[in-house]
């Protein structure tokens, strides 16, 4: 059995990688200064920060393979026009390919989008399309709220994101549902903002009928789906009261969770609530909680221990740590194949 994390960020790129963005917001400051170039990185800058950051601890703490995409953080769709997050998501995407090219058994690519507030989702299709097509890459992050905390995108279900899942369903790959930085004070990032996403994009799911419309789409809602899990009586009444169909029909055909909660009693929840169909495998590590729990003197982030402390049957434990992530990233699943692990049937 392979051990797939479906949640895994370049978190720890080169701070050349950074420089590049931080001159790049310069100038949105000062139109004056020149166009940034990118920077020269080498792979051996590459190698430093992934064998001392996520390839040491995947292998530390038993798993196999990432699925891995850009800093969620500082995708940050809100700074600059659609011409700077086209040229910051190629950066950012390329250099995806090359943690891919180098560690090929350990990592597999995940796309960025060059998002911007007000910009038709559109616009971005060419770039999933170059990342999947060309970079060999199998899904992407799709962020319901571009401007960073404001919320002035319409919902996920509304017709202005069709075009993008009209691209999605060709291509056969899924959508993590995933926010970027926030800018409004409200809101902490990590803490609020990501967790209010997974939530609000669960509730819009519930509302609209996009699946009738779309019953191949696939959508992975992380951080154990914000809220939704804990509050499953409160989403299965409001389906009821707003005449939708029950969930599993409704929504859990097309949405998954991953397992990107930080204690035990959190992740005994997610297994009791919701289908062992519906969740996948994911860490998140070196990502927005990154210390040691004083209780346990374990990190965190080391989701695999609390899911190993789980009574599951092979079966299941099967389906969580690979076979889920295989059916729903089916270029996971034809890339493994290709290796010669053809998986199992259940």
């Amino acid at each position: 059995m392979l051990i797939i994390d479906c949640h895994g960020h370049y978190t720890t790129a080169p701070a050349k990688h950074q420089t590049f963005r931080d001159a790049q917001i310069a100038r949105i400051k000062n139109p004056a200064l020149p166009e940034p170039t990118r920077p020269d990185i080498s792979d051996d800058e590459i190698r430093e920060t992934i064998e001392t950051n996520q390839l040491k601890l995947l292998r530390e703490r038993g798993a196999d393979m990432t699925i891995f995409s850009p800093r969620a953080s500082t995708m940050a769709h809100h700074v600059g026009d659609e011409a700077v997050s086209r040229a910051w998501t190629e950066a950012c995407n390329d250099l995806i390919k090359r943690v891919v090219d180098l560690y090929p058994e350990n990592f597999i690519g995940v796309c960025q989008l060059p998002q911007s507030p007000g910009v038709p989702i559109a616009n971005s299709v060419a770039e999933l399309e170059r990342c999947v097509t060309e970079l060999g890459f199998v899904g992407c992050n799709l962020n319901p709220d571009p401007s960073g905390g404001h919320w002035t995108a319409p919902p996920l279900t509304d017709k202005h994101w069709y075009p993008f899942y009209e691209k999605m369903v060709e291509l056969d790959v899924p959508a993590m549902i995933h926010v970027s930085g926030s800018c409004n004070a409200c809101f902490h990032a990590t803490g609020a903002h990501y967790i209010n996403a997974d939530t609000t994009a669960f509730m819009q799911f519930i509302e609209g009928d996009l699946f009738r419309d779309f019953p191949d789409l696939r959508f992975i809602i992380p951080h154990g789906g914000g809220a939704v899990p804990y509050h499953w009586g409160r989403y299965r009444g409001l389906a009821d009261m707003l005449k939708r169909p029950p969930l599993p029909e409704h929504v859990m055909k097309n949405v998954y969770f991953d397992t990107c909660v930080y204690h035990q009693p959190g992740i005994d929840l997610l297994f009791k609530v919701i289908d062992i169909k519906n969740i996948l495998f994911g860490s998140e590590m070196v990502g927005a909680v990154r210390g040691i729990d004083p209780e346990t003197g374990n990190y965190f982030d080391d989701t695999k221990r609390y899911l190993d402390s789980l009574a599951l049957s092979d079966d299941d434990r099967y389906r969580v740590f690979e076979g889920n992530a295989r059916r729903v990233y089916p270029r996971l699943d034809a890339a493994l194949r290709a290796r010669g692990n053809a998986g199992r049937d259940l």
